[in-house]
């Protein structure tokens, strides 16, 4: 690497610790996340207390996909922190930001998605999130179990890897919202996903099967996983 490189990244820490160090308002923070550099928008995000309006809450969310990943994973930690506080919970309940989340929980950083499963989690009540979300997220889910049954995961390629992680953490998204997803569409899903070659992807199924669902089917499915040979789907 030449030397340009190392003087960038000096030059880089060293804003970022003048940012760190440096008196800002609250204005001045939501004004660095919605206009900043990727340094600017990690370290307001670290640095913002609270939230105030919807508008700061959008702005916080529009971080939430498509900007860098150390922007993503400081933006979710604060949502989950701001969406646990019943006062501020309100300014999240807006339908333009719902699509957001649900591209959010299959980030390629696993950190990222159970910080916001654990945030939208809050929402659960919220019969408009819930008919919405459950519906989008069971769509998603539906999608995935159709390519992936197909694969041969002996191949071990990047797509195969990449579409198990997506449908790996919709199956964890829906053990939390169980109660709200059409049992119908639950169940079609269930019973495909603990067929799946792959054992994280049963294991996940068996998790969501521990609700112990009045369904003869479902309870055979449940059956049949706690005989799994790999034994973290049997462990459920």
């Amino acid at each position: 690497m030449n030397t340009s490189y190392y003087e960038t990244l000096d030059e880089n820490f060293n804003k970022a610790m003048e940012l760190m160090n440096k008196e800002l308002s609250h204005e001045e923070l939501i004004s660095m996340l919605k206009n900043g550099n990727i340094a600017e928008k990690q370290i307001a995000a670290l640095r913002l207390d609270t939230i105030n309006s919807e508008k700061d809450a959008d702005i916080l969310i529009n971080n939430l996909t498509g900007q860098d990943g150390k922007i993503r994973e400081a933006v979710s930690m604060r949502i989950n922190e701001f969406m646990s506080n019943p006062d501020l919970l309100p300014f999240f309940e807006n339908t333009k930001s719902y699509d957001i989340f649900l591209d959010a929980i299959i980030d390629i950083n696993a950190n990222i998605c159970r910080n916001i499963i654990s945030a939208i989690s809050n929402m659960k009540n919220n019969c408009e999130f819930s008919s919405y979300f459950t519906r989008k997220l069971t769509q998603k889910t539906s999608a995935l179990l159709e390519v992936i049954k197909d694969f041969d995961f002996q191949e071990g390629k990047y797509k195969v890897n990449k579409e198990v992680f997506k449908l790996y953490w919709c199956l964890e998204t829906l053990y939390h919202f169980t109660e709200k997803v059409d049992f119908a569409e639950l169940k079609k899903i269930l019973l495909t996903a603990k067929d799946i070659n792959e054992y994280t992807i049963r294991e996940k199924t068996a998790k969501i099967l521990t609700k112990h669902f009045s369904d003869p089917d479902l309870e055979n499915a449940r059956q049949e996983l706690k005989n799994d040979p790999n034994y973290y789907v049997r462990r459920f």
